[in-house]
């Protein structure tokens, strides 16, 4: 124990949140084992941006549809269930790619859809059990260990997926790495059952709470700076790996490049978690918001692999940096927020409505790019623009003001208890 104390500093942490931890950790996993390589395999099969354009619309469509039907459901059923339902669709990706195989350019909009479907039911579930496991004291922790979770998953998974598919012929490589995710996931579910039922009750509010934007002033100001993360995590999400692709012609390169981002990131998570203090959070998101914005100069106009893997490099700083102080002001913002208690759920479907239409938005920015003008100038011009959406965030997070004194009320299991939440002072899918 006193090892344990050494690692992860003075956290006392529960059975459930080390569960939703591994459960986090074997999605990442699966996730970074095979999500780059969806794309690239895509590329593969048609060499079109406006493919990879669509599959990838398609999901960020689907996913904050199925966050507003997943939230209801989950005021009706044990929102465990609501996790195994996002990774038993998830895995049904996996199963259609794996029965489609070379046709799977052709069915683009299946497979965004299943996709984005899986993320809405698994991320809704995820952030509520996150909200409803963590407390003030231990958000800080669970983000910034999460994310050592998700970068050694980063690191483990592009680099093998990299070195089977490059070794293998045809897309047998392709076949076996997403068996892997699709057994992965299958863990996930197992998992999940371990978890403490979880029920709520009560009316689906989701309409007051988007309205309480209005009346809520740090409320309507972390969903506004929602709509920016998502407004670079749209286009960014596929278009990186596919320039690493592209400019190497090799999936073990790709890996690499993984690995890479991953290391750095791996260190910066760890880092962070030690370091950033609830007063010094906003001072660490504009630092972090400036660095990401800031290296995309480094691609736009000359893109060599040596760029990238100093790109990425860069943003796998950035990111702990911004992130982890965010998703947890981001909490303690609905934490302390209008009947939390009752409410937590649409405060999350309402957030995700708000990243998800910023990624909209900047697919869409990037398919008119790329079929009205030429794709070498319109390209570089719409990441320099987009890519701000990181930065931007400061803007808004910088006026959210939350006292020592403000209370709300939070739910440790099925009992609301009364918090004293001190916040500051003062995100990675």
């Amino acid at each position: 124990m006193s090892k344990m104390k050494k690692l992860i500093g003075d956290v006392e942490v529960s059975k459930d949140l080390v569960l939703l931890l591994v459960i986090g950790g074997l999605y990442s996993l699966s996730i970074a084992l095979s999500n780059t390589f969806v794309n690239v395999y895509l590329w593969k099969q048609s060499g079109k941006f406006i493919d990879l354009a669509i599959y990838n619309l398609s999901i960020v469509v689907m996913q904050p549809l199925t966050f507003i039907f997943a939230g209801r459901l989950a005021k009706k059923i044990d929102r465990v269930i609501v996790l195994r339902l996002g990774v038993i669709f998830l895995a049904s990706f996996f199963l259609i790619v794996l029965m489609i195989g070379g046709s799977a350019a052709k069915f683009l909009y299946v497979l965004g859809g299943t996709l984005g479907i899986g993320y809405g039911f698994y991320w809704l579930a995820f952030n509520v059990l996150t909200f409803e496991i963590t407390e003030p004291e231990t958000r800080d922790f669970f983000n910034g260990f999460l994310g050592v979770m998700n970068s050694t998953a980063g690191m483990v998974g592009p680099i093998v997926a990299g070195f089977v598919i490059s070794r293998l012929k045809n897309f047998t490589g392709y076949t076996t790495i997403f068996t892997i995710s699709l057994i992965l996931f299958s863990g996930a579910v197992v998992l999940s059952f371990f978890l403490k039922r979880r029920k709520a009750e009560g009316d689906y509010l989701l309409a007051r709470i988007f309205h309480e934007r209005k009346t809520n002033k740090n409320w309507g100001l972390i969903t506004r700076a929602h709509f920016f993360q998502g407004l670079r995590e749209g286009t960014f999400a596929f278009v990186i790996g596919v320039f690493v692709f592209i400019s190497t012609g090799s999936e073990l390169a790709l890996g690499t490049f993984g690995l890479v981002n991953s290391a750095v990131a791996f260190l910066g998570y760890y880092l962070a978690t030690r370091v950033i203090k609830k007063t010094k959070r906003k001072r660490f998101i504009l630092i972090g918001g400036t660095l990401l914005y800031v290296s995309i100069f480094l691609i736009l106009f000359d893109l060599t692999y040596q760029r990238l893997l100093i790109y990425g490099a860069l943003i796998a700083i950035g990111y702990p940096m911004l992130l982890v102080p965010y998703m947890s002001l981001t909490y303690d913002v609905i934490g302390k927020a209008w009947s939390a208690a009752k409410a937590r759920i649409e405060y999350i479907v309402v957030k995700e409505i708000f990243l998800n239409a910023g990624r909209i938005v900047s697919i869409v920015g990037f398919i008119i790019a790329i079929s009205f003008f030429d794709e070498k100038q319109s390209i570089p011009i719409l990441l320099a623009i987009i890519g701000a959406g990181h930065f931007v965030i400061y803007f808004f997070v910088k006026h959210v003001q939350l006292k020592e004194s403000d209370k709300s009320i939070e739910h440790k299991g099925h009992k609301p208890v009364l918090k004293n939440n001190l916040v500051d002072g003062d995100s990675s899918g």
